[in-house]
C-alpha cells in the first residue's frame, strides 16, 4: 500500500529532514508550510514525481484553510496515513507577571490552535484509511515547568492533551497518536549533549511509522 504522510513545518531543520527521510522510504508527501520560497526550495531538493508530492502554503491558524488542505490531500492521494506536526515556536525568558497577553496568544495560536485545526480536519481521513500515525514533538519541561516559560509550557501542555485525546478517540481505528519529547532540538551540535539531534528524532518517527509500533499509542516518548 502506497502511504501518504502530511508534514507541517516542513521547511524547518527537523521538517526538511523528515520530508527527505520519508521520501526515501517511498512515502508520498503533503508538505504544509507558511514560507513559499523555502517550500519551493525543499520541493526542488526532494525532486519527487508529481504524483508523490503536494506542497501547500498555509496558515494553520485558519481552520477553513486547513479543512481545504485536508480535502486537497485526500483528493490527490486517496488516503492519509500520517500526520507529523512539527510547527515550532517559543516565547520565554519572562516571568508570568512580565509576560504579555500577546505572548500567551502567540503560543496558543502556534501550538494549540494549529493542532486543533489539523486534528479536526485530518482525523477523519486517517480513520478512514484504517492505518495511521499522528506524531507531535513537545518539550520535556511540560510535566515540570521551569520558571520563565509560562505561556510556552501552558500551550505545549494543551497540545499534548489534544494528542492524547486523539489517541483515545482513534484507538479502535488502527490509528495511533504519540508525542516525542525533547529538551531542545540540537540542529548544529552546539548544545553539547543537552539537546536531541534531528536525526535521532526522525529515527524515532520512523519506528512509530512502522507496523511494529502499532501498539504504541498515547505515549510520551522521552528523547532527552
Amino acid at each position: 500500500m502506497q502511504k501518504t504522510a502530511v508534514i507541517t513545518g516542513a521547511t524547518g531543520a527537523l521538517g526538511s529532514l523528515t520530508a527527505k527521510t520519508f521520501a526515501e522510504m517511498g512515502v508520498s508527501l503533503a508538505l504544509l508550510d507558511k514560507d513559499r520560497s523555502k517550500l519551493d526550495s525543499l520541493v526542488g531538493e526532494l525532486n519527487l514525481p508529481e504524483d508523490r508530492l503536494l506542497a501547500s502554503v498555509i496558515d494553520l491558524r485558519d481552520g477553513g484553510a486547513v479543512r481545504d488542505s485536508a480535502e486537497a490531500v485526500a483528493n490527490k492521494f486517496g488516503n492519509v496515513h500520517a500526520l507529523i506536526h512539527l510547527v515550532g515556536g517559543w516565547v520565554g525568558g519572562k516571568t508570568i507577571p512580565e509576560s504579555s497577553d500577546e505572548d500567551l496568544t502567540f503560543m496558543l495560536n502556534q501550538h494549540v490552535w494549529t493542532t486543533f485545526h489539523l486534528f479536526r480536519a485530518f482525523a477523519p481521513k486517517l480513520a478512514a484509511s484504517r492505518w495511521g500515525r499522528v506524531i507531535a514533538v513537545s518539550a520535556s519541561t511540560v510535566a515540570n515547568p521551569p520558571g520563565k516559560s509560562g505561556p510556552y509550557t501552558a500551550a505545549k501542555a494543551a497540545q499534548e492533551n489534544l494528542v492524547l485525546s486523539l489517541a483515545a478517540e482513534l484507538k479502535e481505528s488502527g490509528v495511533t497518536a504519540n508525542i516525542i519529547q525533547v529538551r531542545a532540538i540540537d540542529v548544529d551540535g552546539s548544545r553539547k549533549g543537552t539537546g536531541t539531534t534531528p536525526q535521532v528524532i526522525v529515527a524515532a518517527m520512523q519506528y512509530l511509522f512502522s507496523d511494529q509500533a502499532g501498539k504504541v499509542n498515547g505515549a510520551r516518548i522521552p528523547l532527552y
